[in-house]
């Protein structure tokens, strides 16, 4: 049996024959529809960390800029850009005061239409956050509806009510903030009587818009039309399940996150995933439609059970979806092989593709969590100096082999920045310079995210490891950032930073984003898991002990190249010949052969 007829096979047991052979379960097949980002990657940004330009200690547009070409050099197809707009920064951006200018923090609207220039002129393509479930305090439409009355039009962007007891003093609903304590906060009248009750699912400098308003609706068209005016190729929808709340706001015993728990599954969250919000997805699409064929939404929609995220990306919605059932799963084979099972037949059958994600702005970075034996942080925690602490070099080895196996799954893929420096957290963070609002409102019970946001380090021995040559960097880097700055894995075949380039450029080249999946169930055990994709077949070893590899194969890369590498890429094929076992806490990608077929 030929390749292209296991994959063109119904689900269920085939056989692979020739000089490799085994039974195959096929689950997904080759994607051949048209569409940049089905089969991307996409590189995230997050300003305020990535490149100081001006010496202020913060990221900026113009630092972006200068470093484009580095991300080129990745291979990568876009960038993704977290929030830049103006704002109070209580948040870290996400709390919005102006939506189409950039904070000053940042630059101007000038430096973002140079970033727009530079990265068309590299090929590569700008998506931008986009946060509409909630704004700032301080923006405008907020200031308005507290100087207005109760019940009118300035008041109903937003949603206010009156709270219960018998003076109005507990809140309306139980529903809880994300960030810790009530989601409900009572305002001060402009007489100076205590007055009605604002909803933020977030911070309390974070008020949630009222998508039952018309004029709310006609607001984020307005911003989506200014960006995509300046060229931007779509939009990550922040918190996308969030927008529209049931009716009557219903008390919610369950998680402040709306995932699952004993007796509240996740579905019945009044505070998520409302059916209304799907109309609203549909006429952005119609939006970005008339702007060409490529541009994309890509929702930041937590849903649970993962099935359901087929409803965010059917034919007329959402272009894309995050995966975070795949990066919660960790290295944990058994979970990681029914999350690609779900996510490629749940996705398949509306035609959307799937996305693949080991790390971004809001969780300890992969390369710190696989350090830990049995323990890992729980999102939005952090680690601190009292911790647990990580094997650092362990968590490095172990990341670049999940990043290897997560690079030969067909989708698209997301990156965060540095973490194809194999950069871990920052743990010595003092508590009077952490930032994230999880940390103030939990009385420092929960660290937060600051961790996975500390600025990057470009360039070794000099001031701030290259991030910016002025004022110290707004979150302390760790130590070890110097060894792993940039320049110094760029001028070595060995680093991490050498590994990405070679897994990215190889991952194009074999076209496996837009690839096929088929389990070889001989190698699937308790430690390994196995999959074919085209001719390629990717082979990840997460057990103590090494594992033979299979007759019939010639090894492409390994994740563990970075330990053994060669000067030369014709040394580094010779070493790979003699191989024949697969390593503790490594993948591999093998190329194999059945007769004449081709690649």
């Amino acid at each position: 049996m030929s390749v292209d007829s296991v994959l063109a096979a119904p689900a269920g047991l085939a056989r692979l024959t020739g000089p490799l052979t085994g039974p195959l379960t096929p689950v997904h097949a080759a994607d051949h529809t048209p569409g940049w980002w089905r089969s991307a990657v996409i590189y995230q940004v997050y300003p305020r960390s990535f490149r100081d330009l001006n010496g202020d200690g913060i990221g900026d547009l113009a630092g972006i800029t200068a470093e484009l070409p580095k991300l080129a050099e990745l291979d990568i197809d876009a960038v993704w850009l977290s929030p830049f707009y103006r704002s109070p920064q209580r948040d870290a951006g996400y709390d919005v005061s102006d939506y189409c200018d950039v904070d000053p923090l940042f630059g101007t609207l000038a430096d973002f239409d140079a970033m727009i220039t530079e990265a068309t002129r590299l090929g590569l393509r700008m998506i931008v956050d986009l946060v509409p479930n909630h704004c700032s305090d301080q923006h405008q439409a907020f200031q308005a509806a507290l100087a207005a009355p109760a019940g009118s039009p300035a008041r109903d962007m937003f949603i206010f009510r009156d709270g219960r007891g018998a003076f109005g003093e507990e809140p309306p609903n139980n529903w809880q903030s994300h960030f810790g304590g009530s989601a409900w906060t009572r305002i001060t009248e402009p007489d100076g009587t205590p007055g009605q009750w604002y909803l933020h699912l977030f911070d309390t400098s974070q008020p949630d818009f009222n998508w039952d308003n018309d004029a709310v609706h006609r607001e984020f068209e307005r911003v989506l039309r200014f960006w995509l005016d300046r060229g931007v190729s779509g939009f990550r929808v922040d918190v996308a399940h969030a927008l529209v709340k049931a009716a009557g706001l219903p008390e919610w015993g369950g998680r402040a996150d709306g995932a699952s728990s004993d007796g509240y599954p996740g579905h019945e969250a009044p505070m998520f995933g409302q059916p209304a919000l799907h109309d609203i997805y549909r006429k952005w699409r119609r939006i970005l439609a008339e702007y060409g064929p490529d541009r994309i939404l890509c929702a930041e929609a937590n849903v649970d059970p993962l099935p359901r995220l087929a409803d965010w990306v059917r034919p007329d919605e959402m272009h894309q979806a995050f995966n975070f059932p795949f990066l919660h799963a960790g290295l944990d084979v058994g979970r990681m092989r029914h999350v690609i099972n779900e996510s490629l037949t749940s996705l398949d059958s509306v035609g959307a593709p799937s996305t693949w994600v080991l790390s971004n702005h809001d969780v300890v970075r992969h390369a710190t969590r696989f350090g830990y034996d049995g323990h890992a942080p729980r999102d939005g925690d952090g680690i601190g100096p009292f911790d647990p602490q990580p094997n650092e070099a362990l968590g490095r080895s172990r990341a670049a082999a999940a990043t290897m196996f997560m690079l030969g799954l067909p989708g698209g893929a997301y990156l965060y920045q540095g973490e194809e420096l194999g950069l871990p957290d920052g743990i010595d963070i003092p508590d009077n310079q952490r930032q994230d609002p999880t940390f103030g409102r939990t009385g420092g019970q929960r660290l937060g995210r600051d961790g996975c946001r500390v600025p990057l380090p470009w360039r070794s021995g000099e001031l701030h490891a290259g991030f910016g040559t002025g004022a110290n960097p707004w979150l302390p880097q760790p130590a070890s950032f110097s060894a792993l700055a940039r320049d110094t894995q760029a001028a070595s075949p060995s680093s991490h930073l050498s590994l990405y380039r070679r897994m990215l450029a190889l991952r194009r080249e074999l076209r496996l984003g837009a690839g096929s999946l088929s389990w070889l169930e001989d190698w699937c055990t308790d430690t390994c898991l196995a999959y074919l994709n085209g001719t390629t077949l990717v082979l990840m070893n997460v057990g103590h002990e090494p594992v033979e590899l299979p007759a019939g194969t010639v090894l492409l890369r390994s994740s563990a190249a970075s330990a053994q590498a060669s000067e030369a890429e014709s040394e580094w094929a010779e070493l790979a010949e003699d191989r024949h076992r697969l390593g503790s806490g490594e993948t591999v990608w093998l190329e194999i052969y059945l007769g004449d077929t081709e690649r």
